[in-house]
């Protein structure tokens, strides 16, 4: 799709615009976030990412919003594996919860700075090496084999690490051991000090980029166009914060996610791997993005439903009393 400087303007700014106004009306005063508020701006995302696919389609026809739709799908579901480490990372800083809403939008934003850089760089790469699609695929089918292999060791990340970037932050720069309302920065005994308000916002942002290192290579893999890859990255991102406060507590209960994420991943790293042959020269059939949007949903709705009935199956199993043994007579 032909996308012209004025149109990546005016969409960073109605972003920004959206940022601004998501701050302003829900999150500028500190508060508890009730699952009526959460499940209201989820909805509100949710539209506007269809009303800007709605305007792809107008502006550059079913293939782009097809794209669009596919890869905002595909970040989506991915985001839900980031709320799991959320959480941790939450708890790890004892986040009182009137503040967890501002870490997470602050934190969201600077993910979303850092991942435009990689999908420039991702970008670059494609324009310049389309042997790059060989190595995309690959680590993508890699990397659904470890998730399948870590859901089956029943392998759980109960403990947040921090990364080495974080460390050394922390390292160079004094910090206090409590929170300050949403100050991110205090001055005790004349020195300036950074506060854990900051820190934890640094953590979420810096560890969604870990994240992006299977996330954006595969939504390469939907489409090639650096401007849709953007966008649809921008709108899963802006939505996860509603998100993490509305499904925070049933993410225990989506006991498949992984699977399912796997087969997603392994679906896109073969997609690749026959684009990559295609372009190469190789007579092979490539994958459409309607198929691959339909194959995704499909996984997805699949992956939620096996998850709830096995996660109610084994809540009934653990409320299951036991059968008391028949007493014992003597002769």
């Amino acid at each position: 799709m032909d996308v012209s400087l004025g149109l990546w303007i005016g969409t960073i700014g109605v972003l920004i615009a959206l940022i601004v106004a998501d701050f302003f009306i829900g999150g500028r005063k500190p508060h508890e976030v009730s699952l009526k508020e959460a499940g209201i701006w989820t909805a509100v995302w949710v539209a506007l990412a269809a009303v800007f696919g709605g305007f792809l389609w107008w502006y550059g026809g079913s293939r782009p919003a097809g794209e669009f739709f596919a890869g905002y799908v595909t970040e989506k579901s991915l985001s839900v594996d980031n709320l799991f480490v959320f959480i941790l990372i939450m708890s790890k800083f004892a986040v009182p919860r009137i503040y967890q809403q501002r870490v997470l939008m602050v934190g969201v934003i600077i993910a979303l700075v850092l991942r435009a850089v990689f999908i420039a760089g991702g970008a670059a790469l494609v324009t310049t090496f389309s042997g790059v699609f060989f190595i995309f695929g690959a680590f993508l089918i890699w990397t659904a084999w470890k998730l399948i292999k870590e859901a089956r060791a029943g392998e759980e990340d109960e403990e947040f690490e921090e990364n080495l970037l974080l460390k050394s932050i922390e390292r160079r720069f004094p910090s206090t051991d409590r929170y300050h309302g949403t100050k991110l920065f205090i001055r005790e005994n004349g020195r300036r000090l950074m506060t854990p308000m900051l820190v934890v916002m640094l953590a979420i942002g810096t560890t969604d980029v870990l994240f992006a290192l299977d996330s954006i290579p595969a939504i390469f893999g939907l489409t090639q166009d650096p401007y849709i890859v953007f966008t649809a990255n921008a709108f899963a991102l802006m939505g996860l914060r509603q998100l993490y406060f509305l499904i925070g507590g049933l993410l225990k209960k989506l006991v498949h996610l992984s699977y399912g994420l796997s087969v997603i991943l392994g679906f896109i790293g073969v997609k690749l791997v026959l684009h990559a042959l295609h372009e190469t020269g190789v007579h092979v059939p490539e994958i459409g993005i309607p198929f691959s949007l339909g194959f995704i949903v499909v996984v997805l709705a699949v992956t939620t439903v096996t998850s709830l009935l096995a996660s109610r199956r084994a809540e009934r199993d653990a409320g299951a009393a036991p059968e008391s043994e028949p007493a014992k007579i003597d002769a």
